[in-house]
């Protein structure tokens, strides 16, 4: 009995091995048909004749185009009530978000201590400290001011989400 378990078991496996197609891959046989499409290409390129010469084209001057850059950056409309600091305009810049007064007190701190005039409002609606570089009457005024804010600190990654605060 084990006998013809075996000899099945080598039959099985002469099939197996036999119904191989062949040893080289279907990928193999892409590559190589690739690179010769590639060498032929290369070939027709380099017996072609040179193109014919242009001469140059003179281009006419164009007057600078003036426009009007409009600014695109977004804006959070909110209802904002100042708890620190003095004045608040219409454009805001802001630099913090905090759940805590405490914490937005210390930011404020910090930024007073770098020569900003900031200043922390409340957002009853969502229950959140907002922690304002600076205000300003426009909206171009606001974001050149983030704009310039963000480069005095690129490394903090906490400024670089700065936003603009419009307050309703």
């Amino acid at each position: 009995m084990k006998k013809s378990v075996v000899f099945g078991m080598g039959l099985f496996a002469v099939f197996a091995f036999s119904s191989c197609k062949s040893s080289e891959s279907a990928y193999k046989k892409a590559y190589e048909k690739a690179k010769q499409q590639e060498l032929a290409e290369a070939t027709n390129t380099a017996t072609e004749a040179p193109a014919e010469t242009v001469a140059p084209v003179e281009v006419a001057p164009v007057a600078p185009i003036t426009s009007t850059k409009v600014d695109t950056t977004p804006v959070r409309e909110e209802r904002v009530e100042l708890v620190s600091g003095n004045g608040l305009k219409s454009y805001s810049v802001v630099c913090g978000s905090f759940g805590v007064k405490a914490n937005a007190e210390s930011l404020k701190g910090m930024l007073d201590g770098e020569g900003y005039n900031a200043k922390v409002v409340y957002n009853s609606e969502r229950n959140m400290y907002r922690v304002i570089v600076d205000s300003y009457d426009t909206h171009a005024e606001a974001a050149s001011a983030r704009d310039a804010f963000k480069n005095r600190f690129p490394n903090r990654k906490d400024f670089q989400a700065s936003w603009l605060l419009y307050r309703r």
